[in-house]
């Protein structure tokens, strides 16, 4: 059973080793760079960690449950689901401003037990808020009553995923950010009945006066 100090110790590895994923991609980090990060030997490294792969497992398991945390308090406090939806946008303005677009496809070609960890995420957390969003939006009557809200869930999780298509969205053409944000007001948009609209662009106008 570990113990709360080797539990600390495994988060400030992991916590180090996440923070060099999301400025070189993970394929270009090497273990050595990691104890360098954190004036740490490698021997110290292996003590608590057997490769790199369990590296990256419990890095992303330490970022994803914060992500999650961060998602559900933002939700709680929306006003509505406009609001909500705003609140998660500038979440991902901040988590894709520092993660290296490289990232999905490291994990998903050489660490295919994390990258089971990200489709949890995806399919299990992420599909689920988007519903939850989208059936308190009809009854707010900010989102037409229509939708076919598996449909629609379904296809704003293929939007978030589209946006790290490199060949589609070239990173040296494109900043993600950007991507991410014109996506999800798209979607938005397109969902939203006029009183919805009105609260979109009053979000919008506030916003870009900040």
């Amino acid at each position: 059973m570990e113990t709360t100090e080797n539990l600390d110790i495994k988060l400030k590895i992991s916590q180090a080793a996440f923070e060099l994923f999301c400025q070189r991609g993970i394929k270009s980090v090497s273990m050595d760079d990691i104890a360098q990060q954190l004036s740490m030997s490698k021997k110290t490294i292996y003590k608590w960690f057997d490769n790199k792969d369990q590296i990256v497992f419990h890095s992303c398991k330490c970022f994803l449950a914060a992500m999650e945390n961060d998602c559900e308090r933002s939700m709680r406090g929306a006003g509505n689901a406009i609001d909500e939806l705003w609140g998660l946008m500038e979440m991902t303005k901040r988590v894709v401003s520092k993660v290296h677009p490289s990232i999905f496809h490291d994990v998903q070609k050489y660490h295919g037990d994390s990258w089971q960890l990200w489709m949890a995420h995806k399919y299990d957390f992420l599909l689920d808020k988007i519903k939850l969003n989208i059936l308190r939006g009809v009854a707010e009557g900010l989102y037409r009553g229509d939708l076919d809200v598996e449909i629609m869930a379904r296809m704003r999780l293929g939007m978030i995923e589209l946006a790290y298509d490199n060949k589609l969205f070239p990173p040296h053409e494109f900043d993600l950010q950007k991507v991410q944000l014109d996506m999800l007001e798209h979607y938005m948009l397109g969902m939203a009945t006029l009183r919805g609209h009105k609260m979109i662009n009053e979000f919008k106008h506030r916003i870009e006066e900040e």
